[in-house]
């Protein structure tokens, strides 16, 4: 071997792995444009989704969506470090419900009560409870594979996470379709769906984190 390829090949062996954090963007980039394939290809946007951009009861349902994913990430990337103090995400993970129950309250503030029961059940309970999990399933398996790459000290609780970032991600996308607006709905509905992944993630994760 000549001196400048032995030189080269030591340079490529002591080049720095990817970090986890790298590893896991990546991944979860990879499965944002899973889910909105999937989204795509099974159920698109409403036909007034720009329109109903303008109305708070439409854009409500991406900031409970959005504010469960978010902090569920940055809690799930110091699960994977042992030791690693959970910081402000053990709180910020509650924003979601906080939020969503706000809304609620002041959906039943708002509507009289012969109306709650209609705004509760909607019009698409079955179809949520189908199109998050099924747009959630390729997102969940890209997290877990991400989580792999880190060493979990509680692997079901990691998974768990994981499903709360699929489910989401999932459900983020799915509002975009859903003509159910009421925060009634969604605390319902999407919280059904969302738990059937972070169930499954639960379930995976306490086999596929083990290390």
């Amino acid at each position: 071997m000549k001196t400048d390829d032995l030189i080269r090949a030591i340079a490529a062996d002591a080049a720095p792995a990817p970090s986890l954090q790298s590893r896991f963007a990546l991944l979860l980039g990879l499965a944002v444009a899973a889910a909105a394939t999937a989204f795509w290809i099974l159920l698109g946007p409403r036909d007034d989704a720009v329109q109903s951009l303008g109305q708070l009861r439409f854009v409500f349902k991406f900031v409970v969506t959005l504010s469960l994913a978010v902090p569920a990430i940055g809690l799930v990337l110091r699960l994977v470090r042992p030791g690693a103090a959970l910081g402000i995400w053990r709180i910020a993970i509650l924003l979601s419900p906080g939020l969503l129950a706000l809304g609620v309250a002041l959906e039943l503030a708002a509507l009289p009560s012969s109306s709650w029961r209609e705004a509760m059940v909607g019009e698409n309970a079955r179809l949520c409870l189908t199109y998050v999990p099924l747009i959630g399933l390729a997102p969940l398996g890209l997290l877990l594979l991400a989580l792999r790459q880190g060493a979990p000290a509680h692997p079901m609780r990691a998974g768990a996470v994981a499903g709360l970032i699929a489910g989401g991600i999932a459900a983020s996308f799915y509002a975009a379709h859903c003509p159910d607006d009421s925060p009634l709905f969604v605390a319902v509905w999407y919280s059904i769906a969302i738990t059937m992944l972070t169930v499954l993630g639960a379930l995976i994760g306490s086999r596929l984190l083990r290390w």
